[in-house]
């Protein structure tokens, strides 16, 4: 289906000059695997870009030499002077017209090194000399060189991230081996923008990065690594365009209900819809109501009130007499949504079942007869809704909550298991914007920014660890007051490596204080047991609950006030958000208290400051970002989520802005990329693997 002009680089890359099985799976640990499972592609070895160069341009005299600034300089060999003793260095004595200098080897073969520099000959060496008792010396010079491997000497070195087993020579190598097996490819960009932008062609960029002849060819900021960062999220803005497109033609099922169950549910709230809830509401119903089929995604921060909208979506499905299911990625979240959704439903007369892994024998089955029955509106559950044995009588709506959890198949595989099933996706991990256009741009975005009223601020507070024992006892004066107070330790047992709390040794120490009072949850316990826990906490039974980040989401007790977070700097910042969401969920003062240890790094410090300074989500969302890039906020990489070589979001967030329009006006001109241009981006689309948008125009 591919390009045959583009096989050369989908061969694997031991396909390329020196590299042997050994190279092989040191480039496996760098590169990742290919999609077989396989060592990496010649493509992979083209991509990888170098993160900085080594200037090699300077050729001083020994008199010119300046400490610290990487020089190449020529020089002829006067005397070496072996150790006196095995750890003594070895030195050679080097000169030229203006001076004289010392090169000093380490555990020299001095065999070796005489051979290198032989006596009265003339050679180049290139290193960062230094002051030693007022003599200049350069130790293990990087190149020692006679006048034909000067000429092959790179003036500018790219310098690339390495695993063991790899060096910068080695991969810059094999990265220029790659890059002479890319074809000639015709221009898919617009002349007038490369011009106007000051970008090379393809070929010229990647040349500029693997072959350097300045530092600032490999700038992260230069016009070869911009250039190839553009191309790469214009496949990727095209690709979802063209699946986004594809979804709109496929054809649907209109839903439209006529709200008497809807309006019982919201007679019952606790509260008043908010204005963004309700305009969520407007543009589901709409999406619900058109012959085409939904794809949206809902974006609330902590406590916006996704779940009341999701219900509200099911709604319009079992006013239409079809039925609705909402997926969760962990068994205490769906349970969270359970008791939440239960009476809300039985207020509008929805008939509510939950299905996990638990569920077995003959309690399943009934289940399971009753929802193909039609006798159940409305199923929440984890992945075990999208077995083969789960069969809906007529499924309308399929809900994903936290859809960073779950991969696309997993998503499609819910969505299988009705005629034209409509999709609504949730996160209450707030997305940047950049984010949401390069990972969910195949869908519609509703955003809920405001929080249903009589949710109070959470103050938040920073303290070192070494004043534990003052934060136990302000515990204790609080839970006697009547407090519940959540406890979350970064690991689940003691670890020999990590010298950081463990939840069962928290749980143990603070048992001891407050016997009979502590509970402890973590993602190693049995489903009965974290239930146990969780149910002893929200009655009152106990009053601290230790947990790791098995609580991250879904946890839902309004009389919790307080949220203490040891070693808080271990955690990212989205992380942090949703466990601080926790507590706040009451009319209650509620309080945030995040313990950290020394020594604390830069990075960890403006993380703390964050969560100090702000409880935004969204502001938090695009901290996160330029702290530790999309990799990292989204979580895991998963299946059909972008993944970048040459952009980066927290660099690149305006690129892809840019190439959301660009594709937008691309398709709008020739929507099957017929055109001599669109068989360009054809290939674009193959190179950076978007593949499947390629199969939809083949399909029609």
């Amino acid at each position: 289906m591919r390009d045959s002009r583009l096989d050369p680089l989908f061969a694997d890359v031991t396909s390329l000059p020196g590299v042997g099985p050994k190279v092989a799976k040191a480039l496996t640990r760098l590169l990742g695997s290919s999609a077989g499972g396989g060592a990496p592609r010649v493509v992979d070895a083209l991509f990888h870009a170098p993160t900085g160069a080594i200037d090699r341009r300077a050729r001083p005299t020994i008199a010119e030499l300046i400490p610290g600034e990487i020089a190449t300089v020529e020089v002829v060999v006067e005397r070496h002077q072996p150790g006196r003793s095995p750890r003594a260095p070895h030195r050679v004595v080097v000169a030229d017209a203006t001076g004289a200098m010392t090169l000093v080897f380490f555990k020299a073969q001095e065999a070796y090194i005489e051979r290198l520099l032989p006596l009265g000959e003339t050679r180049w060496v290139s290193g960062n000399p230094e002051l030693f008792d007022g003599m200049v010396q350069m130790v293990h010079p990087a190149h020692v060189l006679d006048a034909e491997g000067l000429a092959r000497l790179p003036p500018v070195e790219p310098t690339y991230p390495l695993v063991e087993g790899l060096n910068h020579n080695l991969v810059a190598r094999i990265a220029r081996a790659a890059f002479d097996r890319l074809p000639a490819l015709p221009e898919w960009q617009d002349a007038a923008f490369l011009a106007r932008s000051g970008f090379a062609g393809f070929a010229a960029s990647l040349n500029a990065l693997h072959r350097p002849t300045t530092p600032g060819d490999v700038s992260a900021d230069g016009p070869a690594l911009t250039r190839l960062a553009y191309d790469e999220v214009f496949a990727n803005q095209l690709a979802l365009q063209m699946v986004r497109a594809h979804m709109k033609r496929a054809s649907g099922r209109a839903t439209a209900g006529d709200g008497r169950i809807a309006a019982k549910i919201t007679a019952a709230l606790p509260f008043q819809l908010t204005g963004a809830q309700a305009r969520a509401l407007e543009a589901i119903r709409a999406d619900l109501a058109a012959p085409m089929r939904m794809l949206r995604l809902l974006q609330g921060d902590v406590g916006s009130g996704k779940t009341v909208v999701a219900l509200l979506a099911a709604a319009v499905a079992v006013e239409a007499g079809r039925q609705a299911a909402l997926m969760a990625p962990t068994e205490i979240l769906a349970r969270q949504h359970l008791a939440t959704l239960e009476p809300l439903a039985a207020a509008g007369g929805m008939t509510v079942a939950l299905l996990t892994g638990r569920e077995k024998g003959r309690e399943r089955a009934k289940l399971l007869e009753r929802l193909a029955a039609g006798e159940i509106d409305l199923l929440v559950g984890t992945h075990a809704l999208f077995q083969d044995e789960v069969v809906f009588r007529d499924l309308a709506l399929a809900i994903v909550d936290e859809q960073h959890k779950f991969g696309v198949r997993q998503r499609l595989a819910l969505a299988s298991k009705g005629n034209a099933v409509d999709v609504l996706v949730m996160t209450a991990t707030p997305i940047p914007r950049t984010l949401v256009l390069t990972t969910f741009g195949d869908m519609d975005h509703s955003i809920l920014d405001e929080k249903p009223p009589g949710r109070t601020p959470i103050e938040t507070r920073l303290f070192n660890l070494d004043r534990l024992e003052e934060i136990v006892a302000g515990v204790g004066r609080a839970i006697d007051k009547g407090a519940r107070v959540y406890w979350v330790c970064p690991l689940v047992e003691q670890s020999e490596t990590l010298d950081v709390a463990a939840a069962e040794d928290r749980f143990a120490s603070l048992a001891e204080v407050f016997p009979g009072r502590v509970g402890l949850v973590h993602g190693k316990m049995k489903g009965a047991e974290k239930d146990a826990a969780v149910a002893a906490f929200v009655e009152g039974r106990t009053s601290i609950l230790v947990a790791t980040t098995v609580i991250e989401v879904g946890v839902n007790v309004p009389e919790a006030t307080i949220m203490v977070i040891e070693h808080a700097e271990r955690f990212g910042l989205s992380q942090l958000h949703q466990l601080r969401g926790r507590v706040g969920r009451g009319a209650d003062r509620s309080m945030c208290l995040l313990l950290w240890k020394e020594p604390l790094g830069e990075t960890a410090k403006q993380r703390l400051e964050t969560m100090k300074a702000t409880d935004d989500g969204f502001v938090i969302a695009e901290k996160d970002l330029e702290l530790r890039g999309e990799g990292e906020v989204l979580g895991a990489r998963q299946s059909g989520m972008a993944v970048f070589r040459f952009a980066r979001m927290e660099r690149h967030a305006e690129l892809v802005r840019i190439a959301h329009d660009d594709a937008g006006l691309v398709l709008a001109k020739d929507p099957n990329l017929t055109s001599e241009r669109g068989e360009a981006l054809r290939l674009l689309l193959h190179l950076f693997e978007r593949d499947a948008a390629v199969r939809l125009l083949r399909a029609g």
